[in-house]
């Protein structure tokens, strides 16, 4: 590096490397300068002058100055090596890479660029670059710990492990027999655990076990020891010391779920769909007494048997799992019993048992069979169980019941405020769910948690800017909003983005969903940081679990409700494009040319001055913000803050297919994937595409409203299509009668005649008949009465249930809202939806939707004098000034 100057110049070279290395840059800068006075042309200095500025924020000036510097001198390695640095810095990863490896080809040993290389190669996943990058590394510097680690780690990457191992036993050869000193001794057991998994994944058991019984004295983390000791017992069928093993784990740690559900293997009571037989149920239910004996203050032992008990003694365990925490006014408890409803009859046990508990002690104060007093609060806590359950069940009124009478009980615990809210939620009125979760907020107001639940009540019932007031409460002061985008508070993002959607406002919802997937961009981006890290400081399992969870990453919940609402917006806007831009056209059509120019101009000035006023507004803001090494602290402007050009996109389907390739390849099981996929290439004419979506959907469910939907749909766009004349055309033709015989729904059969038989395996379930409703009216518009009649046919039936105290409909609220929705838009028969609205009002009696007679959409109801008591005591707590709470001025302890 400055090969070429002078001394003094060379030496001011190496102060402009070793300023850009502490981070100071305006040194660095003077230095490049005083260079550059002598040898204007001096690539290397124009170069690292670039980079330079580029940690400053200044990346035109940057970007400019680096290429002129290779301009200059091409041959030169640090000017591909700085261009990749500022390639890197901006994430465009395969430009780097093309730089370095041009920088490589001018000096292949340099070991700083191919260390570079290796980072960005691990990063773009270019598995096999990357192993041949880390031998080459070993190769130039054998003695350096990182270098064996990381060539090991590539091979295990690149799907060799046998390989990873063998290099990792070189390693250790090339160790002296005491080592490793004790500054090393917690990294050198990562590597030595890594190993043992690297065997156990290439299936050699009994090697990784005699390696891990060597090692036991070097090893430092002896949890990790006995978990991965009892995994390759278990996995050699050596289940009578994996047994003791799993014992010994659990006087550790007896609410670890792993060590029983393993310590079930090793006994032969383990089922992963949990289906046991009796005998099977008794000696299970005998290990968990012994284990209870054991472990007496673990609620883990007591709870688990809850899962696989039956009849008399699962309303035994039940009653004694829950007793105690009754008693001690637990709030977690029902969320801890949840996932038991979904196992038949077991909803209808704890209903009963809850109901005796509830009569013994509003008669005597006690327990059923106990002779101890019950504090009061007991009852509370009780009803409080009874209103979640009946909650669950669907039964709202009582429900409601409950939960007032909890609040009677006891009117100062927030839980139970909460709870009513979540209650009419369901129930299908958000006003007075969200006006229920403001009282709740205002009892504790220091409460980050029950902010947030109101927060998300709020916007269930799309008052977006009371949400964000009361969400900014627990935020930096300053630019409230953008502090919610910087802390990744996705599931507020989702919210907002699905109240705007709801609302119509599509800018502000692909706003908000873009930035749900900005954050995932944001977190692939994070893990660059640990490529180094991670070898560096030997946690390798956790390295090599992390690369696997970042590579499925865009299967998470989030990411799929963001991308399924940033497509709909899309498809909307191709369906209704906005009329801003429409209009102004329309406009400029009516006008004169002379007009039309000086309309232009005037837009031209305004555009370029508002420009130059954000320009200098930016320019003071950066100045203020200059540290003491020259760096700025510039905060982004957002230019679009509504998501106005969001909306103005020219090709939104372009922009939906995007998302779209992310949910094929990361949630191929999820019927909205290819739903959505259906959607987008019948509106952009691809008909195969289309029809491998139709496929797909009947692969994971046939027998579901959508897939029956899409192909009838389908089929029916392909029988309307002309005679195809090319030869395109002729191949999709042919592939399609070829695949037609191969869909039984279709096979031999009319549309008509696949839509009637659908209707007849499910005539009892509403969305089936609306579904088969909305393809009678598509494929025989002139019946279009009859398919409305056969919803209106549809019966609301009581679902099966023992001991239940009131009825349970069938009929789901969000499902009736759909289908009112349908008879407005697709049927658009204004008359039939008022009816079906009538007729759902009975159902929902708390749905503001359908202005149920109990809603708060009713000015007289209860909970209408709620909405108005909680709009009262919402103003006096949240203030218009920066979101500050007035309340906490005048709070008395």
């Amino acid at each position: 590096m400055g090969a070429s100057l002078p001394p003094k110049e060379a030496n001011l070279f190496k102060l402009i490397v070793k300023s850009y290395e502490t981070k100071q840059y305006k040194k660095g800068l003077k230095a490049a300068d005083q260079i550059l006075k002598k040898f204007p042309e001096h690539g290397e200095t124009l170069s690292m002058k670039g980079l330079t500025l580029n940690c400053m924020d200044r990346k035109a000036e940057a970007y400019d100055l680096v290429r002129l510097g290779l301009k200059n001198d091409l041959k030169s390695h640090v000017c591909w090596h700085v261009y990749g640095l500022l390639y890197r810095s901006d994430r465009e990863y395969r430009e780097a890479i093309k730089c370095y490896r041009n920088a490589l080809k001018i000096d292949p040993d340099n070991i700083e660029i191919l260390r570079d290389l290796s980072l960005l190669q691990a990063q773009m996943r270019d598995l096999k670059g990357f192993v041949e990058t880390r031998q080459q590394l070993l190769t130039l510097k054998s003695n350096h710990r990182m270098n064996w680690i990381g060539f090991s780690v590539a091979h295990h990457l690149n799907s060799n492990p046998s390989k990873a191992v063998e290099i990792l036993e070189a390693y250790e050869g090339t160790l002296e027999d005491d080592y490793p000193p004790e500054s090393e001794r917690c990294e050198h057991g990562e590597m030595l655990l890594y190993k043992i998994s690297l065997l156990d994944e290439c299936g050699f058991l009994e090697r990784a076990l005699d390696e891990l019984h060597k090692k036991e004295r070097k090893i430092v983390d002896k949890l990790s020891y006995k978990e991965q000791e009892v995994t390759l017992l278990v996995k050699l069928g050596r289940l009578e010391e994996g047994e003791k093993l799993y014992k010994m784990l659990l006087a550790i740690n007896p609410d670890n779920y792993r060590y029983y559900e393993g310590l079930q293997v090793c006994v032969g009571l383990f089922s992963k769909n949990s289906e046991y037989s009796p005998e099977e149920i008794e000696r299970l239910d005998e290990l968990y007494k012994s284990l209870g004996q054991q472990n007496g203050w673990s609620s883990t032992v007591k709870r688990i048997p809850l899962d696989f008990l039956q009849g008399d003694k699962f309303r035994e365990a039940a009653d004694n799992y829950v007793r105690p925490l009754l008693t001690k006014g637990v709030p977690s408890l029902f969320s801890d019993l949840s996932p038991l409803y979904d196992q038949p009859g077991k909803a209808d046990i704890l209903e009963q048992l809850i109901l005796s508990l509830e009569h013994s002690i509003r008669s005597s104060c006690q327990y059923p069979g106990s002779t101890e007093k019950e504090p009061p609060s007991t009852l509370m806590w009780i009803l409080f169980l009874l209103a979640q359950h009946y909650d669950r069940r669907g039964q709202y009124d009582i429900s409601l019941s409950k939960i007032d009478e909890a609040i009677k009980h006891t009117p100062t615990v927030i839980d139970l405020y909460s709870v009513k809210s979540r209650i009419l939620k369901h129930a299908g009125d958000a006003a007075a769910s969200a006006a229920l979760a403001d009282e709740a907020r205002c009892m504790d107001l220091a409460d980050r948690y029950i902010n947030s639940d109101c927060v998300k009540r709020m916007l269930q019932a799309d008052q977006v800017a009371l949400a964000e007031k009361t969400a900014v409460l627990f935020t930096k002061d300053g630019d409230q909003h953008n502090n919610l985008h910087d802390m990744q508070c996705m599931w507020y993002e989702l919210a907002s983005g699905e109240s705007y959607f709801r609302q119509g406002d599509l800018g502000r919802a692909l706003k908000n969903f873009l930035a749900v997937e900005k954050h995932y961009a944001d977190i692939t981006e994070d893990q660059f940081d640990f490529h180094s890290y991670c070898l560096r400081k030997m946690t390798l399992r956790a390295y090599v679990d992390m690369l696997r969870f970042q590579d499925r990453l865009h299967s998470e919940p989030y990411f799929k409700k963001a991308a399924i609402g940033a497509i709909r917006c899309y498809i909307k806007l191709y369906d209704s494009p906005p009329k801003s831009s429409t209009g102004e056209d329309d406009g400029m059509s009516n006008l004169l040319p002379s007009q039309k120019k000086k309309m232009r101009q005037k837009q031209r000035k305004a555009e370029a001055r508002a420009k130059k006023e954000a320009d200098v507004k930016n320019e003071e803001t950066n100045n203020s913000g200059v540290s003491k090494s020259g760096k700025r602290h510039v905060k982004p402007v957002d230019t679009d803050p509504h998501g106005e050009k969001l909306v103005q996109v020219k090709e939104p389907l372009l922009e939906a297919t995007k998302y779209l390739k992310l949910l094929q390849k990361h949630s191929p099981d999820s019927l909205d994937t290819h739903v959505l996929s259906f959607e987008v290439n019948m509106r952009k004419q691809k008909i195969l595409l289309a029809f491998q979506a139709v496929k797909q959907l009947l692969r994971l469910d046939a027998e579901h409203p959508d897939s029956h939907r899409c192909l009838i749909k389908f089929f029916c766009k392909v029988d309307s299509m002309p005679a195809p004349t090319t030869d395109g055309e002729k191949l999709v033709c042919s592939v399609l009668d070829a695949e037609r015989p191969l869909i039984s729904q279709v096979h031999k059969r009319s549309l008509r005649e696949a839509n009637e038989v659908f209707l007849e395996k499910h005539k009892d379930s509403l969305m089936h008949r609306a579904a088969v409703a909305e393809m009678q009216n598509l494929l025989e518009p002139q019946r279009k009465y009859e398919a409305i009649k056969l919803i209106e046919e549809s019966t609301n039936n009581m679902v099966p249930r023992n001991g239940a105290l009131g009825p349970i409909k069938e009929w789901k609220l969000n499902e009736c809202i759909a289908i009112h929705k349908l008879l407005e838009t697709v049927f658009i028969d204004h008359a039939a939806a008022s009816r079906w609205k009538t007729r759902c009002s009975e159902f929902f009696p708390y749905s503001t939707y359908f202005e149920g007679s109990l809603s708060s959409a009713i000015g007289n109801s209860v909970n209408n004098q709620i909405c108005k008591d909680a709009e009262r005591v919402g103003a006096n707590s949240i203030s218009d000034n920066n979101g500050k709470l007035d309340g906490f001025k005048e709070l008395t302890i």
